[in-house]
């Protein structure tokens, strides 16, 4: 019996896709091989679907075509290497007959998560592929995180495939020792992953729900996975406190609402309990670490009853820390807002003078709209309207570019 075709089939095809991957370059283990493969099932999915109806377990559906793919994929290599005779056998070996049950693994993303994160590749590559491969993040999204040009970016994710096939090593499950080298990896995928689902860096959505969502419930089984880690545990609540906001980022026509104007009585109180929870519990078991940190600013903006009640110079503090475990240009940034409403605006601008140099922040919008509202804070009106300006020009996100608009033609009247 199958299952109508309606607009939410579209949105499983999308989740279902980094499952359907890793459980085929699992057993495969040839994730380029992989990556083909499963797209083809999906363009077939797409075709087949909207006509018969979607299959009772579009899942194993999806798998069994993939893998239907890859064995066409072993036959062609057999015969191309005139090795006829050794057919059957061989590619009964590389692909069993697939048991739509006892084939599936608890969680297959998460295992493609460690796979992605492949000896083979640097950190910042394997990173970038993952995000591909389990994020469902465009070229364009992935370099936006990365703060590199587009181009950049889609050779760094072709040489990574390359490196892992060049390289030789199996591309298989890693152990539980491979898996602890890996896992700063996996968890800077899932933080990015959940900043795209957050907010998105790309097109007319602020939110990408669907991404948040994965990157939560992937994070939470890698905490039931590794439940002593510190860092699993305060990035899950990191992810928590943040999303606890949802509700209350856009307006009736999906505008943008900063969190100074933001309603807090339509934040979640149970996702804002549960990650105080998770991070008192992670604090108390030792070393502190960059999500913990992260964490912990989260939580002083989600206690505060009022924007005006927040306690900045927790903040502040806090961000020190933070600079000393990870002082990217991102980090510098907000620190340097949170030293703004400490100490006043002037100082604020002083600090983001530091970035401007930056090759990795100098060009983004993030530097020119915090520059402007401290500039707008001091009174002066004109520089404010004009790097609120320069910072809608520079985001390719619809709700960010309105937004920074909207606060330069309401800066008009006084500049």
């Amino acid at each position: 019996m199958t299952k109508p075709w309606d607009m939410t089939s579209e949105h499983l095809l999308r989740e279902l896709a980094p499952q359907v991957l890793g459980a085929v370059a699992r057993r495969f283990r040839d994730f380029a091989a992989a990556e083909d493969a499963v797209q083809e099932a999906m363009i077939a999915a797409f075709t087949q679907w909207p006509q018969d109806g979607m299959p009772d377990n579009p899942r194993g559906w999806l798998i069994q075509v993939a893998s239907r793919r890859m064995t066409d994929q072993a036959r062609s290599e057999i015969a191309r290497r005139a090795r006829e005779t050794a057919v059957a056998q061989e590619v009964e070996t590389m692909a069993p007959t697939v048991d739509m049950e006892s084939d599936m693994d608890p969680d297959d993303t998460l295992i493609l998560l460690f796979m992605c994160c492949h000896p083979a590749l640097t950190a910042s590559s394997a990173i970038a592929l993952t995000l591909r491969a389990v994020g469902g993040l465009t070229t364009a999204e992935i370099a936006n995180a990365f703060l590199v040009p587009e181009a950049t970016m889609a050779q760094r994710i072709s040489r990574a495939k390359q490196n892992i096939k060049a390289s030789g090593v199996p591309f298989r499950l890693p152990s539980p020792e491979e898996r602890a080298e890996r896992l700063p990896a996996v968890l800077h995928v899932l933080y990015l992953i959940f900043n795209e689902g957050y907010a998105s860096s790309i097109g007319a959505q602020l939110q990408r729900l669907d991404l948040a969502h994965e990157a939560i419930r992937l994070t939470r089984s890698a905490k039931a996975l590794l439940p002593d880690n510190g860092e699993v545990a305060g990035l899950l609540a990191l992810m928590l406190l943040t999303d606890a906001r949802r509700a209350a980022r856009t307006g009736p026509e999906q505008e943008l609402i900063p969190l100074t104007k933001q309603d807090r009585s339509r934040w979640d109180r149970a996702e804002i309990s549960e990650g105080i929870e998770l991070l008192t519990a992670a604090l108390s078991n030792g070393a502190i670490g960059l999500y913990q940190l992260q964490a912990a600013i989260a939580a002083v903006h989600d206690e505060a009853a009022r924007a005006e009640d927040t306690d900045w110079p927790q903040i502040l503090a806090l961000y020190e820390l933070l600079k000393r475990v990870s002082p990217s240009p991102v980090v510098i940034l907000n620190h340097a807002i949170a030293a703004a409403m400490v100490h006043g605006p002037s100082k604020g601008l002083e600090l983001l003078r530091m970035l401007d140099n930056d090759p990795r922040l100098a060009g983004h919008y993030r530097l020119n709209a915090v520059r402007a509202h401290l500039f707008e804070m001091i009174g002066d009106y004109e520089s404010a309207a004009k790097n609120y300006r320069i910072a809608a020009s520079r985001t390719t996100s619809v709700p960010e570019q309105n937004y920074l608009m909207t606060q330069a033609a309401r800066l008009g009247d006084h500049a």
